[in-house]
């Protein structure tokens, strides 16, 4: 299947008792069973329900890997993944980091001898120099989230090749509408799916896929262990969410790339950061990697003053002031105030996300209308 079929079809089956079209929402934590330990494949909801599984096989598909799982958040699939490791074991993240994931890797698992080593991808090379015998896990996240540097992930990939250690890919920003990790030779990819593939900012989920069968089962008995699980209501919306992914996708890219254009040449913009543009240091690769731009744009201000940013943000009326992103309506976002806050005020200086930055999550509206309430903003 290509693409804008696989989002309705993939991994998916009509209900075979009714006939139903949609997967129902199993509201059940039990199963019957007609024999001890004889049952249809379903005993107990942590371990398994039909529309949580109707969502994984899904995700399985759209990603191109062997298994998905769904989670109860973002951060909790990354938890899963963590526990893959063992005290003792190193991890290597890119260091422009979701503000919750450095919050998790650096004040939770740190103090299970968790060892983390933050390192600019920038240039691949940089992440051979800090390899060691006890390197497990290559955490990648591309487009970073909130300066939207981009990672180039064969070249990662390529690094990790016959050393013992996976490669994981937080793909929110991107989606698999735009790129497919896995098909780089990703081993894990992770989605907030609180985002883009619910897509309504109605759900709080996140959602691991496995290039193979044998990490996905060693996967699945982690979130079945630790029991993170996505309920089957917020499954289902989820997977209704992924059925307009693609059309969303390239709605949210189409205006992202306009909204761009349109803050490059605004006299009060210093700095425009969106792969889609020519200025961004990594066009090339983005044009190589990614099938689209996305929706995710960040921008400075040419007075560097976090007061323009702020009163800019309480002007804006049609984008919403507040946290998260991906959803159909557009959303701006202070990151040093908000979404990055938790990330010490020294670190942010030194990766770049200054107190005048602006984050925006580009939505489906008409471009012009948002580019019309931007200009208000600026006035």
């Amino acid at each position: 299947m290509n693409f804008n079929t696989k989002v309705i079809h993939g991994g998916q089956h009509h209900e075979s008792a009714t006939g139903s079209v949609n997967v129902p929402v199993f509201l059940t934590s039990t199963f019957a069973q007609k024999s001890p330990g004889v049952h249809s494949g379903y005993e107990y909801s942590r371990a398994a329900n039909p529309t949580r599984q109707a969502l994984e096989d899904s995700l399985a598909s759209i990603e191109n890997g062997a298994r998905g799982l769904a989670f109860g958040s973002g951060l909790a699939a990354i938890d899963c993944v963590l526990k893959l490791l063992n005290p003792g074991d190193e991890v290597i993240a890119v260091d422009d980091l979701y503000g919750g994931t450095y919050r998790m890797f650096t004040r939770l698992f740190e103090k299970y001898q968790l060892k983390f080593t933050f390192v600019n991808f920038d240039d691949a090379s940089k992440i051979a120099d800090v390899i060691t015998d006890k390197t497990k896990l290559i955490w990648v996240e591309t487009p970073t989230n909130p300066l939207m540097k981009l990672v180039d992930i064969k070249a990662v990939v390529d690094i990790a090749k016959g050393k013992d250690i996976l490669v994981a890919v937080d793909n929110t920003f991107a989606t698999p509408y735009i790129q497919r990790p896995i098909d780089l030779g990703a081993d894990i990819v992770m989605h907030s799916a609180t985002k883009y593939l619910g897509g309504h900012s109605d759900v709080i989920a996140g959602a691991l896929i496995a290039k193979d069968a044998e990490l996905g089962d060693k996967l699945h008995f982690i979130q079945f262990a630790s029991g993170g699980i996505l309920g089957p209501h917020d499954s289902y919306l989820v997977l209704r969410g992924i059925k307009t992914l693609a059309l969303r996708m390239q709605r949210h890219s189409d205006n992202g790339l306009a909204v761009a254009k349109y803050l490059e040449t605004h006299p009060a913009v210093d700095k425009v950061i969106y792969p889609g543009l020519e200025s961004h240091p990594q066009y090339a690769l983005a044009k190589s990697q990614m099938k689209e731009s996305g929706g995710m744009v960040s921008f400075t201000f040419k007075s560097g003053k976090k007061e323009d940013a702020i009163k800019f943000l309480e002007k804006v009326r049609v984008f919403t002031l507040a946290e998260s992103l991906g959803g159909v309506e557009s959303l701006a976002n202070h990151p040093a105030l908000m979404t990055h806050a938790s990330i010490p005020a020294e670190k942010r200086a030194e990766l770049g996300i200054t107190d005048d930055l602006v984050r925006l999550s580009v939505g489906i509206e008409d471009a012009e209308d948002l580019i019309a309430d931007l200009e208000k903003a600026f006035s």
